[in-house]
């Protein structure tokens, strides 16, 4: 009896253990508990007053100097307003950047002049400040119509008597939090109803919808899918926002432990192995944006959230921006993500330091001198660590892991480069996964060939959203269709949008010459395709070669077409070989051989035209230069298999 009694003792202990590894930011501290740790707003000191000036010492002289520089041109800067019209093109033409681009000039105009202020001190911004915060409380919404519930009684305006709240309403508050904590007392000298509009607006339009009304975004929807970078995106700036703004303390306390669970609803099923699978470009907003959270949490609790940066989890969350890159330029753009997406460096070395990865640290520092001179659109708040680490930044060691071989199990995709720490020679990346991803392409089996850095086979990534982009029409979009990425058309019939529609059979090995990811695709296409397997391999033989090879079964074969994309011309000189003309980083043009079955399959050679609206973003990372290189197997077989060798020349 005690054995028993112990075995359902270690066990009732697991579980215990379990529920708390799941819940890992809410789970330590009951409400009662997390109030004692929670600082008082009286007393919470985030960063230095504006009359400390002893501490505002400390900050970046460059940096204050150039935010100093940036406000001059917004001193007499003519507040725009946002015409109902401008909101209501998303449903008319489908264009999303008109409305939002005069909203987020006037954020950055706002925050600009906030830091200008801090900086001087003088009043001499104060006006231009208040003008600002006046004119972005009498907009009718705080977001972006592109946002909007799609509803027919929306249809591009907002129904101002029922807010709802998403990625830019929460920014915005924010910035007006930041603008009450630093300059409350000079606006209240000028008159107290800057601040009690700023506290009304943001009660109104984020705090009260937020914890009274359940947001999609706050935890996995019906199907199952989990929360994408909205869900830490958000919760960072409202964090901000109520830790800054709520006067009554129980509120507060309820709003940031209310944070904490929100938070779990992205964590709990986020992958052990840190995988993103919206892409590095949308890192910064997902794993970087949950960071943003525990780091702020920390600062108003005396630290009492820095047990976090332990879990294994969530230091590999933060190891993912680096396993993702090809090279000083370039990163794994699988789905929505930009090939080339921006680094905000200083909150990566933050990161990296405080998950105690001096690799992730370098990586940061790598990228410093990017980021001086603006403040960016989004995520405020980084501007001030910034500000107060420079002496530090400035001095740490700078390097690029370019690790030689990642394994995501979770995510499935596989990294691997000829040479470890390098860019030089082939460097591969392959993918499973399932069409329900967030931000999804239909892209199961997809895989990219760079060279030296460059891109040589690619993913091309999004284009410029429009309202098509996240709507019911999104895969009459091409560049989110299986036939324009580096998977095969059966029978006239391409990969399925849904979670149902996935890789199976995933495996992955690697040796100190070669890296190869192998996965059944069969299960991403519809039953009409027919396909009983389809065993595909994505091999790296370091400093040699790559290999994509095939072993097909079908119920039926009608035909077949291999694709590849490329960001280069190609032709077929010889049968068996096709060249494609590589340009180096000097220009210089180098050729390599897609050496395939002439007997077996004819390529053709297509240029896609970028014509459409959403083609625009396609022409800003990739210029005029999209290949689709079409292999139509002649005489298509019920049990088959192809072969492609792609060498240097």
């Amino acid at each position: 009896m005690k054995k028993i009694a112990a075995i359902i003792l270690f066990i009732a202990c697991c579980v215990h253990l379990n529920a708390q590894d799941a819940n890992l930011l809410s789970g330590k501290y009951n409400k009662e508990v997390f109030k004692k740790h929670l600082i008082t707003k009286a007393e919470w000191t985030p960063f230095p007053k504006i009359i400390d000036r002893a501490g505002w010492a400390k900050a970046d002289p460059e940096m204050m100097k150039a935010n100093l520089d940036a406000a001059e041109k917004y001193i007499d800067y003519q507040w725009p307003s946002i015409p109902a019209t401008k909101s209501l093109l998303i449903e008319r033409t489908g264009d999303r950047n008109e409305y939002q681009n005069i909203s987020f000039e006037k954020r950055i105009a706002l925050g600009t002049l906030l830091l200008a202020e801090i900086y001087e001190n003088k009043g001499r911004f104060i006006d231009p400040i208040i003008n600002g915060v006046w004119s972005i409380c009498e907009e009718s919404f705080w977001g972006v119509p592109a946002h909007l519930p799609k509803t027919k009684e929306l249809s591009g305006l907002i129904d101002v008597s029922a807010p709802f709240v998403e990625l830019f309403s929460a920014e915005t508050a924010t910035y007006l939090a930041w603008v009450d904590y630093y300059l409350g007392d000079k606006l209240d000298a000028i008159s107290p109803q800057i601040r009690k509009r700023i506290y009304m607006e943001t009660n109104k339009r984020i705090f009260e919808p937020l914890m009274t009304k359940h947001h999609g975004w706050m935890a996995s929807n019906a199907n199952g899918r989990r929360p994408n970078n909205w869900n830490p995106w958000i919760c960072s700036n409202w964090l901000n926002a109520a830790l800054l703004l709520e006067k009554d303390e129980a509120k507060r306390t309820d709003m940031v432990y209310k944070v904490l669970n929100v938070l779990d609803q992205f964590v709990n099923p986020y992958p052990q192995d840190g995988g993103c699978d919206e892409g590095p470009g949308y890192w910064g907003a997902a794993a970087a944006s949950l960071y943003d959270n525990i780091a702020m949490l920390n600062l108003a609790t005396n630290n009492s959230f820095q047990y976090v940066y332990n879990d294994e989890k969530i230091k590999n969350m933060g190891r993912f921006i680096y396993r993702a890159q090809v090279s000083e330029t370039y990163f794994v753009n699988f789905a929505d993500a930009s090939p080339k997406p921006g680094m905000a460096a200083n909150m990566i070395y933050r990161f990296g330091k405080d998950i105690s990865d001096a690799d992730m640290m370098e990586f940061g520092a790598f990228y410093r001198d990017n980021e001086k001179g603006a403040i960016g659109r989004f995520h405020y708040f980084r501007n001030f660590y910034s500000l107060f680490m420079q002496d530090e930044y400035q001095r740490a060691a700078q390097g690029l892991p370019l690790p030689g071989d990642v394994w995501l199990p979770d995510l499935q995709v596989m990294i691997a480069r000829d040479n470890a720490g390098s860019t030089k020679g082939f460097y591969v990346a392959a993918k499973g996964g399932n069409n329900d991803e967030s931000h999804n392409h239909n892209d199961i089996g997809n895989y990219v060939v760079y060279y030296d850095g460059l891109p040589l086979l690619i993913d091309v990534g999004s284009g410029t959203y429009t309202a098509k982009t996240f709507s019911s029409k999104r895969y009459e979009i091409w560049y989110n269709c299986s036939d324009y990425h580096n998977v095969p058309t059966i029978n006239a019939i391409t990969q399925s949008p849904g979670a149902d529609f996935k890789a199976s059979n995933v495996a992955y090995k690697h040796g100190k010459d070669f890296a190869e990811m192998k996965v059944d695709i069969a299960r991403s296409y519809p039953e009409k395709a027919g396909v009983n397997s389809w065993q595909r391999m994505v091999r790296l033989n370091r400093n040699k070669n790559v290999i994509i090879s095939d072993i097909i079964s079908l119920k039926t074969a009608e035909n077949i077409t291999q694709h590849i994309m490329t960001c280069y011309p190609a032709e077929v000189k010889t049968p068996g070989e096709l060249l494609i003309h590589y340009r180096t980083k000097d220009g210089v043009e180098k050729d390599f051989a897609i050496k395939y079955n002439a007997s077996q399959m004819e390529p053709v050679v297509d240029k896609v035209k970028l014509t459409a609206m959403e083609d625009k973003g396609v022409l800003e990372r990739w210029g005029d230069n999209i290949y689709r290189i079409n292999f139509t197997i002649k005489v298509p077989k019920v049990n088959d298999k192809t072969e492609f060798v792609i060498t240097a020349k």
